[in-house]
């Protein structure tokens, strides 16, 4: 529930058995309420006596007057204190005279009057209160009563008062902290993702998009544990760019850089989930595919690879090695990448070896298709 849809009695969690206790603690009774009563009409009397004065007195004090500020102000605070006077010598405590207490206190400390400034408005009005009884009453048995009556009645209002105030005081604190925490949690946040934007970007090949090599040897010794715990193969997919140095120096370093975000682009395009792409460096890529085989990569990941190199980067081929490890003896990270390497090598060089063969017989290379070597 909000608090607007509260009182301060049921936001402070004053009930009546409480208000009760209260008065025990200060062994305010029935009969000091009667003795207050008794005196009501002595005081309705001379009230407004008793409100001029009291004012008078209090807008002497230039901090006072300050937060007073005008007329209709000063007119409306007379009212509000000829009511506060009357219901200190109405007889009734009950949670009506506490709820309003405590408006009391929650207007005083929201207009900005300090404890001090009103505990010395309360002494001001005690001391005309008690000058007004002892004049009316005497010094009989009477106004001694009324008196410690009123002494009692008063402390139990302060402490109203002051609950209300440091209520707000917390409740202000209770806001700050939050605040402070929220604007904390989004800047832990906000610091976090930028982290893992950098940590990414740290990750990845500019050019072409995929992960670079640094973090081919970090994210490769993480699956190759995790395929061991599950007794599952991995492959690694080794290509490189046939003649590249030849595209560079026929058409250009643009158009070499174009390939490369070309073969980028069509491996994160056929890689799965958990498949991950590197730039090895140069015109080389690796893929690690997890829990997949060497034939499983070559009927899969390499024809599709070479479909798509047909289509989008015509005249452009690929030499490729597959290595698998595991599920029964798993390599180091550098001896799969050695051994796919090595396999790279004996594709491009067994293509070579057909080259002249090819073209002998009317043949030649198709463009885009690759020369794949893999284990047995």
């Amino acid at each position: 529930m909000q608090q607007t849809e509260q009182t301060l009695l049921e936001q402070m969690h004053i009930s009546e058995l409480d208000i009760e206790y209260r008065k025990q603690l200060l062994n305010f009774t029935a009969e000091h309420a009667a003795a207050l009563a008794a005196c009501l009409p002595l005081i309705s009397e001379r009230i407004d006596a008793l409100v001029d004065a009291f004012y008078q007195a209090q807008t002497s004090v230039d901090e006072i007057a300050l937060l007073i500020g005008d007329a209709d102000t000063l007119g409306r605070l007379r009212t509000a204190q000829r009511r506060y006077i009357l219901d200190l010598f109405s007889g009734a405590y009950d949670v009506d005279y506490v709820n309003n207490r405590l408006r009391i206190g929650m207007v005083h400390k929201r207009i900005g009057v300090e404890p001090r400034l009103y505990l010395a408005g309360i002494h001001e009005l005690k001391g005309l209160l008690v000058g007004a009884l002892r004049r009316g009453l005497g010094d009989g048995p009477q106004c001694a009563a009324v008196l410690d009556a009123l002494d009692k009645l008063v402390i139990f209002d302060v402490t109203l008062v002051f609950e209300t105030y440091i209520r707000s005081l917390v409740a202000e604190i209770e806001t700050a902290k939050n605040k402070s925490d929220r604007y904390a949690r989004s800047l832990e946040e906000k610091v976090s993702q930028r982290t893992q934007q950098l940590e990414q970007l740290s990750r990845i090949d500019p050019l072409t998009g995929v992960y670079n090599r640094r973090y081919l040897a970090e994210s490769l010794a993480a699956t190759l544990r995790a395929a061991q715990r599950r007794g599952e193969p991995v492959t690694l997919v080794y290509l490189d760019v046939d003649d590249f140095k030849g595209i560079n120096d026929k058409f250009g370093h643009p158009r070499g850089d174009e390939v490369l975000r070309g073969v980028g682009e069509i491996l994160r395009s056929i890689c799965r989930t958990e498949d991950l792409s590197y730039r090895y460096g140069g015109d080389e890529f690796c893929v690690v595919l997890p829990n997949c085989t060497v034939a499983a990569a070559e009927a899969a990941f390499c024809r599709r690879l070479v479909q798509l190199m047909a289509e989008q980067l015509p005249g452009v081929s690929l030499s490729i090695g597959v290595d698998q490890t595991g599920p029964e003896d798993y390599d180091l990270p550098e001896t799969l990448i050695s051994r796919a390497d090595a396999r790279m090598y004996q594709a491009k060089h067994a293509a070579r070896q057909q080259a002249p063969d090819a073209e002998e017989s009317g043949g030649g290379a198709a463009a885009g298709r690759p020369a794949v070597e893999g284990a047995p």
